[in-house]
């Protein structure tokens, strides 16, 4: 129900499987539901738990049988997790653990975990790909890399598990239908969305955090995704899974790195709004050009990302100006 979940949902239903969310409700909406099935036609099934709840989890998983799973629960927010580690430690890798020792349980052994580039902390050379050091520089980074561990020390222990781990870079945008895209509590942790509620009037001013990293224009710069591209990867994952055995690691972004003020004017000509910004410090754990090589996953999954910076900025401004108080403005509430 979160926002890469949503949309993967979405092309899952449409390529015609039965899906089903489990979902706390911490960090999403149950009015995606009704949005889902505006676009596909489809309900998916629902259930409001924790991932942590070993006992409901396992009523969800004999009540609707999954053959596979694709796992993004989690907290995600860098500058948060440098506050509060141990909530990142508890809900990110707990919560994994038990969805594992359910899965095992009940011989469910395909899994697309939905990981991430902070994996890598800083590289010194680009373009980062799958064999560049795993050296995190933040306990949300931290936390991926270690359930990577354990995702391997599992299939090295166990032959029957089929597991992808996929390392997202910076997803953007939203679906074309402007039913549904990134609706964070609060201020966003993340650029796109933050950059969009200020140009709707929702936010006065973009902090960018950051105006004297080595860049071209001092701000950092990443490998924005659209997340229908990102979404189309989880299918491609899992049909690769369908096949294989053992475990699958790939770069999901772009191979192209753009910086908050690139974006900042890119999201200004696709809005038609101008968005005040003021440079404010750095933010701790954050790194200054992060974009990827993502060869590997063309070559085993037959994936490559179609959309660019404007098709992001049209969807992302689609949504937003759809929404302006994301699912909060739905009659549902």
């Amino acid at each position: 129900m979160g926002y890469i979940g949503s949309h993967v949902s979405i092309l899952l239903l449409e390529a015609g499987h039965d899906v089903a969310i489990l979902d706390n409700l911490s960090n999403s909406s149950v009015v995606v539901l009704d949005r889902i099935k505006q676009i596909t036609t489809r309900l998916p099934e629902f259930y409001n738990m924790d991932v942590r709840d070993t006992s409901n989890l396992e009523l969800a998983f004999i009540k609707f049988h999954p053959d596979a799973v694709i796992h993004f629960a989690g907290l995600k927010a860098v500058g948060e997790s440098v506050i509060d580690p141990l909530r990142y430690y508890e809900w990110n890798v707990m919560g994994s653990v038990v969805l594992l020792q359910v899965m095992n349980k009940y011989q469910v052994k395909k899994l697309v975990f939905s990981s991430s580039a902070c994996v890598y902390g800083d590289v010194a050379e680009m373009p980062i790909t799958e064999i560049s050091c795993i050296a995190p520089t933040n306990p949300y980074g931290q936390t991926k890399a270690m359930i990577e561990q354990i995702l391997a020390d599992l299939v090295s222990s166990d032959q029957g598990w089929s597991v992808a781990r996929l390392r997202y870079f910076n997803p953007a945008g939203a679906h074309i239908s402007g039913l549904i895209g990134e609706d964070p509590n609060g201020i966003p942790n993340n650029l796109p969305p933050y950059i969009s509620q200020v140009a709707v009037g929702k936010l006065d001013v973009l902090k960018i955090f950051g105006g004297d990293y080595p860049t071209p224009d001092g701000t950092g710069v990443r490998d924005y995704i659209h997340v229908m591209d990102l979404a189309r990867g989880h299918l491609s994952a899992l049909n690769y899974l369908s096949n294989e055995s053992g475990l699958l690691t790939v770069n999901l972004g772009t191979g192209h790195g753009y910086s908050v003020l690139e974006m900042v004017k890119a999201f200004e000509i696709a809005s038609g709004k101008k968005v005040p910004y003021r440079i404010a410090e750095r933010r701790s754990g954050d790194v200054a050009i992060s974009f990827a090589d993502p060869s590997r996953a063309e070559q085993l999954l037959g994936w490559k990302a179609s959309l660019g910076l404007n098709e992001m900025c049209r969807d992302q401004w689609h949504w937003q100006s759809k929404n302006p108080n994301g699912y909060r403005s739905s009659c549902a509430y």
